[in-house]
Formats: structure tokens, C-alpha cells, sequence
């Protein structure tokens, strides 16, 4: 008698062990093909679908006889895979050459049975009604006479339906559901049946399959929702899970937001995201979707100091916040901290729990400010996450100077200091603005001498782009992703190493900006960089007036868009947008671009509170497409998102 020699393969594409498990094929004369067939049989019977061990046998020997069509024939099964819930149903075809019929087997069991699901003689397959867990099983369709038998198998995934749940956020659902196979899935909710507003797409990260759980988030307060699970395994089979309905519960305090859009017109679609640096609410920061709906908040527990500053959305669909105190106390007269305020870095997930963080208490005990002459303050401002996974935090800092030309005495000047931590928050690189620039040039504010509030990574050449808002610079660090000089490369702005272009210097300057952006795709060379010009400390050139005999008035902002050339050192105005009425926005405020090509302007600190502008350029003149107001209150930023999702478009 031959032997059986068997092999051994595992199968990373799950075509047969959709459980990760392993195939096993024998090699056996044809004729003993059916001794190895019972062996089949029974190691199937026993095993399962869920033991993860598949077996074939095909001929090796070669001095047996070809198969005849006319002793058995063979059998094959479509579809190979399959996806149903409890008591779903799918449709198989066995397709016949030769002589014989078919005969219909799950697990082993002719025609199945209620645990496992049935099949009837047509191919019909039927999932159980009562499906506990998700697990695979295996359709057989056998081809049988007196001579021989031949069988072929396809695998269906009985997926059992996911579990919604509460989560910590009233606006925000746990989506759960188990893949008994390797697959993806993602949600899909609304307020009807019709759905229409995806998650993002979550990933097994086991070869078994496992348990998924989407958060669902996007969702008005007090509302009651629809939503159910896409799943697509790695074998091709999709699965649509049954609907489910969510309540959306009360969210916290919040800006109210006043939307107004031009007849006509499309803004860009997404969602718009606010900062509220001030006053302080419950959940400063929060999302609205284009008619200012509130659709999602962040809240924490701090003091009245507390804010933040800012919201940032992370490539994984986490946020990365900042929470702390204003940067100037440490300079005012008694700045004193209140107890229980936080000075915090947090990445957080939709419902609102903290991933990981880093406060400045430990920062300041890895940091080396002994010896120094440096007393630590916040982070404040601004926090930047770079492509490697590290961090680069702003932190404030003081030096105590006697004497200084126009200073008699003694005078706490407040810098700041960059600090790149890696991903277990150990700094690696640090850059201090006492080192690389004059503590004599002072045109705003100080002693709060530097007060930089944004952070731009240029991906081009990894170094950093700083707002440094007290000397109306944005300054280029020599960074090179934590291992470069700390040198400055330029500083632009009035007084810095570039000449403007299609302004009047030094009027068209920007003056206590904020928020700059890149609106070019590269970062080197000749790009072009959009900002918050504030204009609190605003210069004309000698002889003119500001404010008198119909002049311009002295305290305007603007949204500029300078076209930036490094070697050439120059920077030419190419966009320069004062809404209607020359609004001054003291503080805060950013310019950003988006896809449809319109312009997103912030004026964060106007008269009456917040203005958010989306601008469309026609005819040479920004025409306003979409606008929204907070009344009353400060956003530090506003930005528009396409979601609450990474690479998903509402």
C-alpha cells in the first residue's frame, strides 16, 4: 500500500482557514483515494470549522491512473466564502462534470442542523436563528458512486449582530462587533434609515479575525440615530449587520454658533471644529457641521484658567490637546497659578478618554533648567505632532535681567523653549529663544518678550516654522527632526531678512499674527504661507497718519497670503483680505486653505466675538460663501475638517 505523505501550508490569505489556521494536504495513490477520503471525513467531523486544519488530497503517484470522468466525475462550489448574520441566507451552486449527484453537507453534517445552519438540496444555506458568537463553518457539496468520491468546500462567516453602548460622551456610541475571520468594518449612521455619514474603516489585527469596536461620533444632541456595520472580510465576503438605533444624549455647554451661506453657493463640505480660548465653558472645545449644529464636544475638569489651546486631529482619528494656563502670568505681578488648573498634553479618542499625556510637572523633571538660569512656566499655545511620532512642545520660560537698556533693575523676561519629547515623552532635542535671539529687540509687550503661539513642520527639509507673536516674526529653525544646530535660518516679518513685494512696508507686514499655514504643496524653495495678521503694534511708514483725516485706521486685521522666496529673500503679498468695516481681532484667529481652493479666515477676538469667514475669489475680490459667528466669545481656532474621521469626506 502507498503511503500518505502529507503537507503542511498555512494559509495567510484565509482562502481555506479563515480561522488563521492551518491546510494540510495529502499526496495518495489514486488508489487508495478513498481510504484517505475516510481519513478526511473523520479529521473534518471531528475538527470542525473552527479548528482552523483543512485538508485536500490529490494523486502524486505517477504510475497511477488518470481520474475518469466516467468513474465519479468532479464537483466545485461557488461562491468560495461567504458572510451571513442569524438567520441569513446565501445561494450555492455546485457545478458537475461527469456522472453522480450531489449531496449537501455543513460541518460534516448532512444537510446541517440548527447550530450549525442548513443547507437544502438545491444549495440553499441558512444561517442559525440564534447565533451566540461569530464563527466559520464549512458548506460541502459530495459527489458520491460505487467508485469514488469527490467533494469540494466553501466556508461561511455566521457573523453575529454588533452591540451598541453608551461611552463616557452623550454624543458619542460604541459600535462592537466580532469577525470570526481577518476583515475590516466600518459604521454608517444618520438620523434615518438612509444613513449616509461613514466612519472611518477599522482593521483586524488578527489573523483569527476578533472583536472591532467604532466609535461613533457626529451626532446632534438629544437625537435618535440609525446605524449598522459594513463588514468586509480579507477572502472578499461582505456582510451587512442588522440596524441598530442610538439616543444621543445631552451635550455639555458649548459657544453657540450662528451660521449664515450664500444663496448659490457651495462651501466646502466637512465640519467646522472651535477652539473657545475665552470665556471659559464646559467643553471649549467642540465640532458643529455646516448649520451650527453642535455634533461633538470635548469637556475636562480643570480650574477657570484652564484652556485650550489647541485641537489638533491625529492621522489614527485621536486628538491631540492642549490644555494650560495663559503664558503671561509667570510675569505678572503676583501670578500666581490657581490650584487644580492643568497644564497638560493629552491625545484622546472621539469619546473623550485619554490615551496618553504628559503634563509640564513631568516635563520640568527631564528638562535641564538647573544651572540654566531658566524658571520654567506652561506649555501654552501650540503643540506639534512630526512624522517619526515625537512631540514638539512650546514651553514657556523666564530669565531675570538687571539693567537692560530702558529697564533699570531688575525685569523677569518671559521667552519661550521648543521641546521635542519621543513617543514616551523623553526630550530629545530642546531650543531655547535666550540663545538664538536679541533680548534687546523688544517692539511688543514686554517683558513678555517673545510669546510664540503656532508651530509649522516643513516637510521638505524638516526643520520648524515658529509664530513668534511679540516680535512679528515667523521665524525657520534649523530643527532636521531633532538633530539640527537650533540656528535661525530666517526671520519673516518686518525688520527680518526679507523684503515685501507688492505691499507697503512696513503697513502690509503682519503684526502680532497667529496661525499660519502652509498653502503650497512644498515647503522649501518658493512656497506660499497664509496667516492671522492681528495688527495690534501696526507701523506706517514716516509721515503718515493713522486714524485722522480719513486715513486708515490704526488697528486692523487682515488674512494674508505671502508667496515666500528663500533665496531670493523676498515675500510678495498675494492675498490680503480686510472684512467689510477694517475688523480688528486682537488676538487668536487663522488662515487656512481649503481643497475647493476657497480661503478659511478666523478674526478670533472681533468686537462682538468670533467671525469665521469662507472665502471665494471672483472678479479679484473675496466674496464671502459661508460665515459663522460666535457671539460673545473668543475662538483660538477654527478649522474645517471633512470629518470627525481621518480620510473620510461628509
Amino acid at each position: 500500500m502507498a503511503q500518505i505523505a502529507w503537507k503542511m501550508s498555512e494559509y495567510s490569505d484565509c482562502r481555506m482557514g479563515r480561522d488563521g489556521g492551518y491546510a494540510v494536504e495529502s499526496r495518495v495513490p489514486m488508489r487508495n483515494r478513498a481510504v484517505g477520503l475516510a481519513v478526511l471525513i473523520g479529521l473534518l467531523v471531528l475538527s470542525g470549522c473552527g479548528s482552523g486544519v483543512y485538508f485536500t488530497i490529490t494523486p502524486t503517484d505517477p504510475t497511477a491512473p488518470p481520474p475518469v470522468a466516467t468513474q465519479g466525475g468532479s464537483v466545485s462550489v461557488a461562491p468560495q466564502y461567504a458572510a451571513v448574520g442569524q438567520g441569513g441566507s446565501c445561494q450555492f451552486k455546485a457545478m458537475v462534470s461527469g456522472s453522480g449527484g450531489v449531496q449537501w453537507l455543513v460541518n460534516g453534517v448532512a444537510g446541517g442542523n440548527a447550530t450549525v445552519g442548513t443547507v437544502d438540496a438545491n444549495g440553499n444555506f441558512t444561517a442559525p436563528t440564534a447565533l451566540v458568537q461569530s464563527v466559520n463553518v464549512v458548506v460541502t457539496a459530495a459527489l458520491a458512486n460505487s467508485a469514488q468520491t469527490n467533494s469540494a468546500t466553501a466556508v461561511v462567516s455566521l457573523v453575529a449582530s454588533g452591540v451598541v453602548s453608551d461611552t463616557g460622551n452623550p454624543q458619542v456610541a460604541s459600535y462592537s462587533i466580532s469577525l470570526p475571520a481577518p476583515g475590516s468594518v466600518y459604521v454608517e449612521f444618520g438620523d434615518s434609515k438612509a444613513y449616509g455619514f461613514p466612519t472611518s474603516v477599522q482593521t483586524t489585527s488578527s489573523r483569527n479575525g476578533g472583536q472591532l469596536a467604532v466609535l461613533v461620533a457626529g451626532m446632534r444632541g438629544n437625537t435618535a440615530y440609525h446605524m449598522r456595520a459594513q463588514v468586509v472580510l480579507n477572502d472578499g465576503a461582505a456582510f451587512t449587520d442588522t440596524d441598530h438605533t442610538f439616543t444621543t444624549g445631552q451635550p455639555p455647554e458649548s459657544a453657540v454658533v450662528e451660521v449664515t451661506a450664500a444663496a448659490g453657493d457651495t462651501p466646502q463640505p466637512g465640519i467646522e471644529m472651535f477652539d473657545t480660548l475665552r470665556p471659559h465653558e464646559v467643553a471649549q472645545a467642540f465640532a458643529t457641521d455646516l448649520h451650527g449644529n453642535v455634533i461633538w464636544t470635548y469637556s475636562y475638569t480643570g480650574s477657570l484658567e484652564d484652556a485650550v489651546q489647541p485641537i489638533k486631529m491625529l492621522p489614527n482619528g485621536h486628538f491631540l490637546i492642549q490644555i494650560s494656563y495663559a503664558s503671561s502670568i509667570p510675569v505678572q505681578k503676583g501670578g500666581i497659578v490657581i490650584p487644580g488648573t492643568l497644564d497638560e498634553v493629552r491625545e484622546v479618542d472621539l469619546a473623550g478618554t485619554t490615551i496618553r499625556s504628559v503634563t509640564a510637572a513631568q516635563l520640568a523633571k527631564e528638562l535641564p533648567a538647573q544651572g540654566t538660569g531658566l524658571r520654567l512656566g506652561s506649555l501654552h499655545h501650540d503643540v506639534l505632532a512630526l512624522p517619526n511620532g515625537h512631540l514638539l512642545l512650546l514651553f514657556s520660560v523666564s530669565r531675570v535681567f538687571d539693567d537692560l537698556p530702558g529697564y533699570p533693575g531688575t525685569t523677569n523676561v518671559l521667552g519661550d523653549e521648543l521641546v521635542d519629547v519621543d513617543q514616551n515623552f523623553i526630550p530629545d532635542w530642546v531650543w531655547n529663544s535666550f540663545d538664538h535671539l536679541d533680548v534687546n529687540r523688544h517692539p511688543y509687550l514686554f517683558p513678555d518678550w517673545t510669546h510664540s503661539n503656532a508651530l509649522l513642520y516643513s516637510a521638505d527639509d524638516h526643520n520648524v516654522l515658529l509664530s513668534v507673536r511679540h516680535q512679528n516674526w515667523i521665524i525657520k529653525i534649523d530643527f532636521e527632526d531633532g538633530s539640527g544646530s537650533g540656528n535661525i535660518l530666517w526671520r519673516l516679518g518686518e525688520g527680518g531678512d526679507f523684503r515685501l513685494e507688492g505691499g507697503t512696508d512696513p503697513t502690509d507686514w503682519f503684526y502680532a499674527q497667529h496661525g499660519p499655514s502652509f498653502f503650497s504643496t512644498n515647503t522649501t524653495g518658493v512656497f506660499e504661507l497664509g496667516l492671522m495678521d492681528n495688527g495690534d503694534d501696526r507701523q506706517f511708514p514716516a509721515g503718515v497718519m493713522c486714524g485722522v483725516g480719513g486715513a486708515a485706521p490704526c488697528l486692523y486685521s487682515t488674512a494674508s497670503v505671502l508667496q515666500v522666496d528663500e533665496a531670493g529673500r523676498s515675500a510678495s503679498l498675494m492675498k490680503r483680505y480686510v472684512p467689510p468695516g477694517s475688523i480688528y481681532s486682537f488676538f487668536g484667529g487663522n488662515v487656512d486653505p481649503l481643497a475647493n481652493g476657497d480661503l478659511e479666515v478666523n478674526f478670533s477676538a472681533a468686537t462682538t466675538g468670533t467671525l469665521v469667514q469662507e472665502l471665494r475669489e471672483e472678479n479679484g475680490t473675496q466674496q464671502v460663501v459661508w460665515q459663522a459667528v460666535t457671539k460673545g466669545t473668543n475662538q483660538y481656532r477654527a478649522d474645517r475638517l471633512p470629518s470627525l474621521y481621518p480620510g473620510v469626506q461628509w
